[in-house]
């Protein structure tokens, strides 16, 4: 299927994707369209292994630094190459390219078999929650798009993107690998996207990982007609409407179990989900963040035609 131009989503240790050929036009706006996603927003490029990055983008010192992280949950956004065969739907016009080699074995396989880099932003309609288990793609379009099983994803949350120029590191969206980690490997702090900077990579729209319910962001309990998403000793009494990220209050198990259980609650029909507080530390940084774009005020976007 993705040889002859169709999407097929396909799992990563983050989330499921839904990939395209990245060289063929035709194949990435399906993409586009079958998210109904803003062409403003650029694609990960899922390359399986360094020398297919290396064909995409330009790195620097710092940049090859980084890729220790790879097959990761890491996305370097690169100078594009002038020579590479990218095409310029992927980068939505930018002079850059968002590329990584993911660790899922089925990931790599898949790549490798199609002997080109695939396009593939999460496998969910555009602002909507990303998908973390087969049946969460197949419902999201209604069986309409071909999946590749590969169980649930260990992560659970999409992957860090960072933006880098030259020497120069920015957290564009934070993720399953954390700034804590990043910053330990270069010996130094790293700068953080400010909340008005210009979109270059996904994940930086203001209202996005969406559940059809309303968010209510740091609350002790649910109020009538809520459900309920607790952290810790915050679990609320537990039933259909209420779900604890993690009871012992382990912020990966916490990362892991966030889309899903917002699948879950969101699947009970309530209008509202109210979210106890998660700790900022670690991966409460990316927790927060889908958190707080999921809880956004909800803008329609333009889809290429």
């Amino acid at each position: 299927m993705l040889k002859s131009g169709e999407v097929c989503a396909f799992p990563t240790e983050t989330v499921y994707g839904l990939g395209a050929d990245a060289f063929d036009a035709g194949a990435v706006l399906k993409i586009y369209q079958t998210k109904d996603r803003p062409s403003f927003n650029p694609l990960i490029v899922h390359c399986a292994h360094m020398n297919m990055a290396e064909k995409i983008v330009r790195f620097s010192p710092v940049a090859r630094k980084l890729a220790s992280f790879w097959p990761g949950a890491l996305t370097l956004v690169l100078p594009r190459l002038q020579e590479t065969r990218i095409c310029d739907l992927v980068s939505a016009g930018l002079g850059t390219v968002g590329v990584r080699v993911p660790a899922h074995p089925l990931a790599q396989e898949l790549i490798k078999a199609v002997g080109r880099p695939l396009a593939a932003p999460s496998a969910n309609p555009s602002g909507r929650l990303s998908p973390t288990s087969v049946g969460q793609v197949r419902h999201a379009f209604n069986d309409r798009v071909a999946v590749l099983d590969g169980a649930d994803c260990a992560a659970g949350l999409e992957s860090t993107i960072l933006g880098v120029e030259e020497e120069r590191v920015v957290q564009l969206r934070s993720g399953a690998i954390t700034r804590r980690e990043i910053e330990l490997l270069l010996d130094t702090e790293i700068e953080i996207a400010p909340a008005n900077t210009a979109i270059s990579a996904p994940g930086m729209m203001v209202s996005h990982y969406a559940p059809k319910a309303k968010i209510r962001l740091n609350a002790t309990r649910a109020e009538a007609g809520e459900a309920f998403l607790g952290f810790g000793g915050a679990g609320g009494t537990a039933g259909p409407l209420t779900k604890n990220l993690s009871p012992g209050g382990d912020l990966a198990e916490a990362a892991h179990n966030l889309f899903g259980f917002l699948h879950d609650l969101d699947a009970t029909g309530a209008s509202r989900i109210a979210v106890a507080p998660i700790p900022a530390a670690g991966l409460g940084e990316a927790i927060n963040d889908r958190l707080s774009r999921a809880a956004a005020p909800r803008k329609v976007e333009t889809v290429p035609e």
